[in-house]
């Protein structure tokens, strides 16, 4: 049986200031309602799936400082995982 551990949350925070349209606002809200996690976890989660884009990372690939840009975006795990850097 594997025991599954909890990670810890201790992220980096930025606070930024966007704006975005009220129905983009409300289907925030209400998914953190259903989902019982805070706006910024929902937010957080949702914009990290861009990393899953493979044009995206094709042209991260393809820019002429990408280790910089990897680096931020990647663990060093997740670039072997992907074959990327």
């Amino acid at each position: 049986m594997d025991f599954k551990f909890i990670e810890p949350k201790n992220k980096r925070i930025t606070k930024v200031n966007w704006k975005i349209s009220e129905r983009t606002r409300s289907i925030v809200k209400h998914y953190a309602e259903f989902t019982e996690h805070t706006e910024d976890e929902i937010v957080d989660e949702f914009l990290t799936n861009i990393l899953l884009d493979k044009q995206f990372l094709e042209w991260i690939k393809n820019k002429r400082y990408n280790k910089r840009i990897l680096n931020q975006l990647f663990s060093d795990q997740e670039m072997e995982e992907l074959d990327i850097g």
